[in-house]
């Protein structure tokens, strides 16, 4: 191996200067196909920079995925379309990242079993590839984590920080009920957000059935309003994929129309 040069150990201390220390070998490693190639210095120096920029941005988005919370990393590459064909161009459109520049919500609603969370985890990871922070869990774990800021005196600190992330994730909404406090604390949660910032929720019960999940008619109701005014809203059908293979054709219905009529 040939000794480095002066303009190689110039090289490696100026990336280490710029903290880019992939530098040193994209650098190096690209200096002999652009001499074969007969490249310019410009082109030379964009392909160094571009190795560079797609490397950290790279970096980053898995800095952001590991960060989000998310109880497995699932992505829409390996969503089954098959199963919910409907649904696949809106996922799609979902999936360039448009939704949370307009501060657009987006509800996952359908039986369990029916890719709810895959779908919501795929376009929270698709997000962190886009540039965006996200934070995931599930509705429990969300007013959990509410109530023990409120008991802090630090609520509204919370919601506030909590806005600066482009995209917040609430997964299973209904599967337990909430008392009074709870559901007042999710309110918030979801009023702090409104035209400000993105939600993805999902759930395994009808909008006609939020009020029995959140104890209170009007609360489920204004809670609604404010998700879906701005809101691309999915219904998934079908059986449990957990099912296949069980000998279980189906598990106890549950509809899922936004318009459900209450008996």
């Amino acid at each position: 191996m040939a000794a480095p040069t002066e303009a190689d150990k110039q090289i490696r201390y100026l990336a280490a200067a710029l903290k880019a220390p992939r530098i040193v070998d994209v650098a190096s490693r690209l200096a002999d196909q652009a001499r074969d190639a007969g490249w310019s210095f410009e082109d030379y120096l964009a392909a160094v920079l571009d190795r560079e920029v797609s490397a950290r941005n790279a970096s980053g988005a898995q800095l952001r995925i590991r960060a989000a919370g998310f109880g497995a990393v699932k992505t829409l590459e390996e969503f089954d379309f098959d199963a919910q064909p409907g649904i696949r161009p809106q996922i799609a459109a979902l999936a360039s990242g448009g939704f949370l520049t307009e501060a657009r919500n987006v509800v996952l609603l359908g039986p369990p079993g029916t890719g709810k969370t895959h779908l919501a985890t795929g376009l929270g990871v698709a997000a962190a590839r886009h540039g965006h922070r996200v934070l995931f869990a599930t509705a429990t774990d969300w007013v959990t984590r509410l109530t023990d800021a409120h008991r802090a005196g630090r609520l509204a600190t919370e919601l506030v920080r909590l806005r600066r992330y482009r995209l917040i994730i609430i997964d299973e909404v209904g599967y337990l009920p909430f008392d009074s406090d709870a559901a007042n604390l999710f309110f918030q949660l979801v009023s702090s957000r409104y035209e400000h910032a993105s939600l993805i929720l999902t759930s395994n019960l009808p909008f006609s059935s939020w009020g029995a999940v959140f104890g209170d008619q009007a609360v489920a109701a204004a809670m609604i309003d404010r998700i879906v005014h701005h809101a691309d809203v999915l219904t998934l059908k079908g059986a449990s994929y957990r099912l296949r293979g069980a000998g279980i054709d189906t598990l106890p219905s549950i509809r899922t129309t936004t318009d459900q009529q209450q008996p």
